[in-house]
């Protein structure tokens, strides 16, 4: 779960009222994350573009960039790959594979972050394809994409992930291989905070009731989904995708950012992002 404190704004424009627990179905989950990101782009930008660049590739808060990683593959393997990013945002990571070659396509289910995308593209001088689209529904023949990759968009904020596995599989090629990072499951435990509070346990692991807020109507403005470890595996395994690796990446040292919910007290203790490396058998 992402830090809620930095999002007064954006609760404001979306008539946030409260927090609840139960189940949410798919249509409403990308409902409540369309409006809730078309709300939050121009603050979460001005906050965090600068950690995440306009056309750099960065992973995770804990600043594991490709570059270093080659998680997609070694950088010489780029040119020429058309590569799917979901839950793009503001498109950084698809301009930073443009710049090595590759033909990367940026989807994101918000208009807003979209907006930025484009406005970043004309801007720096790297246009990216950009497409509106959830990614429970990925509207893309099959076998089209060479790559696919995912740096915290989506997967998170989905009420069906064992759709986006099978969706990834079937739009990339035999031998594709698809990336994506997400919020550690064990971070589910612990309260949403940065500081000392959030080294204490306050909910089960195995609870899989999504993060919830609510409009006074009790409409969704927000949703986020836990899955277990497990789960994630299972959900790959069922699309028929190949788990090549699991990376946690560590704190480095010296890095000092506080990022929502990621800190260098935490860091230091567990993990915060898992990153899926996974292929379609091929």
């Amino acid at each position: 779960m992402s830090s809620r404190d930095e999002y007064f704004s954006a609760e404001a424009a979306v008539g946030t009222a409260g927090v609840a627990r139960r189940r949410v179905g798919s249509a409403e989950s990308e409902a409540a994350g369309r409006r809730w990101w078309d709300a939050d782009a121009d603050d979460y930008l001005a906050e965090h573009g600068s950690d995440i660049g306009d056309a750099d590739f960065v992973w995770c808060p804990e600043n594991l960039h490709e570059d270093e990683a080659e998680l997609l593959g070694p950088a010489a393997s780029l040119p020429g790959r058309r590569i799917l990013e979901i839950g793009a945002g503001s498109a950084p990571c698809s301009r930073w594979l443009a710049r090595r070659g590759a033909h990367p396509v940026a989807l994101d289910v918000s208009g807003g972050m979209l907006r930025h995308a484009a406005a970043l593209n004309e801007r720096v001088g790297t246009a990216v394809p950009l497409v509106q689209a959830g990614a429970e529904h990925l509207p893309f023949a099959d076998g089209v994409f060479d790559l696919a990759c995912s740096a915290f968009g989506a997967i998170p904020f989905v009420a069906d992930p064992g759709r986006v596995m099978r969706e990834v599989h079937r739009v990339l090629r035999p031998g594709g291989r698809w990336v994506f990072a997400v919020n550690h499951p064990m971070r589910w435990i612990f309260p949403d905070d940065p500081g000392p509070a959030g080294l204490t346990v306050t909910q089960s692991y195995f609870d899989r009731t999504p993060y919830l807020e609510v409009d006074g109507d009790g409409r969704a403005t927000y949703v986020e989904h836990h899955r277990t470890l497990g789960d994630r595996v299972r959900d790959v395994v069922a699309a028929g995708l190949v788990l090549e690796d699991l990376v946690e990446p560590e704190w480095p040292e010296g890095h000092d950012r506080v990022w929502g919910q990621w800190s260098p007290l935490r860091g230091e203790l567990f993990p915060g992002t898992a990153i899926f490396v996974t292929r379609r058998p091929g």
